[in-house]
């Protein structure tokens, strides 16, 4: 019969958040994440930064202008762990549930930096890791800062090993690859609803990105978007021209199979979208073309990937480091077997000695 490989029901979200409003999403994402689990989903993936909003304005106004909205956004924010991640946790285990979503991440040192990061959870309600997305894109730079390699890493879980990247990170070819090298079979894919795709083909930027993943990796892609609501257009478009940024964009979430097929997909509209996924059908397409193993060439082509964390200061004492108290510890103990072996030698001589004079007195 040999191994048997995970097989489940996944979920994508597709909503608005309660804009500029942390607790009221909170309790939003757990309601999302309890209907999830009562429609036997075992994975749910939410929209990039859900938790409290897209920051929208960066579009439409001058950076001069952001004061206001930035500073709101900051005390919305979400410290991880904190009273909002704690809830989230205790949804998920409430609901037997694995869970993936977006935030605007603060840290309790800081009072003016936050980042775009995805937080997974596990179906036990311990949050299991995060990632902060590397690069801001192009406006989104006056908000965020950069993440770190520190959180690009694939999550082992009961139900298959999990990567995720937020928004355009997923054309990020080196990005992708460094989770699928990690041995990634599911991947999350979130992004905002945003106006710019009515010019450029957001929706056909999403699928293009999630299809080339699942098939160039032969990965299940979950992809969750956010959408854009009234009260959020009421908040932010006081000229007609916003109102129109506002509402041209139409969200797209989708699942896909590692042939990059869709399985299930939303526009428009909220909801939640479902799939089944199983991992065993990775098998027989790496067959075809795995390029973390057989179809590839490491002795020609590589990744270096720094997973270590960015940190604002490095203290540093009078104190020898580890490595150089080892070199002290090592040079004493080769001095102590030198004196050791002198000292022998000095032994056997006058054992030498001590005999030749028992042997002179014998005779």
């Amino acid at each position: 019969m040999g191994d048997q490989y995970p097989a489940f029901k996944a979920a994508a979200v597709q909503a608005s958040p309660v804009f500029l409003n942390r607790e009221a999403t909170v309790d939003k994402a757990c309601q999302l994440i309890q209907e999830a689990g009562r429609n036997g989903a075992r994975l749910v993936a939410f929209p990039e930064v859900f938790i409290a909003g897209y920051p929208y304005w960066i579009w439409l106004d001058s950076p001069l202008k952001h004061d206001k909205w930035f500073s709101q956004l900051f005390k919305e924010a979400v410290e991880i762990p904190g009273p909002s991640t704690d809830a989230l946790c205790r949804a998920a285990k409430a609901a037997d549930i694995y869970v993936v979503i977006g935030v605007n991440e603060r840290i309790p040192a800081n009072m003016g930096t936050m980042w775009n990061t995805n937080v997974i959870i596990d179906r036990h309600g311990t949050i299991l890791g995060k990632h902060r997305k590397l690069v801001p894109t192009f406006a989104e730079k006056m908000i965020w800062s950069r993440g770190d390699g520190s959180g690009m890493n694939v999550w082992s879980m009961d139900i298959g090993r999990l990567g995720t990247l937020a928004c355009g990170e997923n054309s990020n070819t080196l990005a992708r690859y460094a989770l699928l090298a990690q041995g990634e079979q599911i991947h999350v894919a979130n992004y905002p609803s945003l106006g710019l795709g009515s010019q450029l083909g957001q929706n056909t930027w999403i699928h293009l990105r999630a299809g080339a993943h699942s098939c160039e990796g032969k990965v299940f892609t979950l992809v969750s978007t956010s959408t854009v609501n009234e009260e959020m257009v009421k908040m932010l478009g006081e000229t007609e021209e916003k109102r129109q940024f506002m509402t041209s964009a139409n969200a797209y979430s989708a699942i896909y199979g590692p042939n990059g097929e869709v399985l299930a997909s939303i526009e428009g509209e909220e909801g939640i979208i479902y799939a089944d996924v199983d991992i065993e059908l990775e098998i027989p397409r790496k067959q075809w073309h795995d390029i973390i193993g057989h179809y590839n060439r490491f002795d020609v082509l590589s990744l270096n990937l720094n997973k270590d964390a960015d940190q604002p200061v490095r203290f540093l004492t009078n104190r020898p480091s580890a490595s150089d108290a080892e070199a002290a510890a090592s040079e004493a103990i080769a001095q102590l077997l030198e004196q050791i072996q002198a000292d022998q030698h000095e032994l056997r001589k006058a054992v030498d000695i001590l005999a030749q004079q028992l042997g002179q007195q014998q005779t």
